[in-house]
């Protein structure tokens, strides 16, 4: 009851923290990594941390689990061992935060992440799919992504059915952005002669 108690109180801390004002006792990656050993947050509890602070994910409706699968599929019939080609792992962007990202595609080979998740030198592309979550992927998530030097984003955007594409990262945000929509095709930064049509990535209805 007590262990279950600490859990809320953690999570009711992370969700007030960006409106309070006052000074925040954030927590460093490796603390993250003693909480989960101790049992204090698990894969259940559906959180990640993001500039210290431990940030409740939202649910993902049956759309949004069916086209990450799809995505990952696409990605791993295109890249083959050319990539290694994760669905919603960790990363490690810095130490302060560790997301789990819906889609990344990071360097081989695959073992070098047995004992730790992908850092940022590991990282050539990082996905988002958002439906409900459009703000936050585009504005919290995309500026962590951006300011740490992950060279592309790309955010799914189920309602519209498009390919947000971003790239140069920058301290301020990335400074590239293109849309593309289902009928068109994108390109990747670390792969630039591999083509991939929008609607591949789209669960056919």
């Amino acid at each position: 009851m007590l262990e279950h108690q600490r859990k809320k109180d953690i999570l009711q801390v992370s969700k007030s923290v960006i409106d309070s004002s006052q000074k925040l006792r954030l927590f460093t990656v490796a603390e993250y990594h003693k909480m989960i050993e101790a049992g204090i947050i698990n894969e259940d509890d559906r959180v990640e941390l993001l500039y210290g602070r431990i940030i409740e994910m939202s649910p993902k409706s049956a759309a949004h689990a069916s086209v990450n699968e799809d995505v990952a599929d696409v990605f791993k019939s295109k890249l083959k061992k050319k990539a290694v080609v994760r669905s919603q792992n960790p990363i490690i962007l810095d130490d302060l935060s560790e997301p789990e990202p819906d889609i990344v595609i990071a360097k081989p080979p695959k073992s070098r992440y047995y004992k730790q998740h992908p850092s940022v030198s590991d990282v050539l592309l990082v996905m988002e799919i958002a439906d409900t979550t459009l703000s936050k992927d585009r504005k919290t998530k995309g500026l962590a992504y951006s300011e740490c030097g992950i060279p592309q984003y790309l955010l799914l955007n189920l309602k519209k059915k498009e390919i947000e594409d971003y790239r140069c990262p920058a301290k301020g945000g990335y400074e590239n952005k293109r849309i593309y929509t289902a009928k068109e095709s994108f390109s990747l930064v670390a792969f630039p002669n591999v083509l991939i049509k929008v609607c591949e990535l789209l669960h056919s209805e």
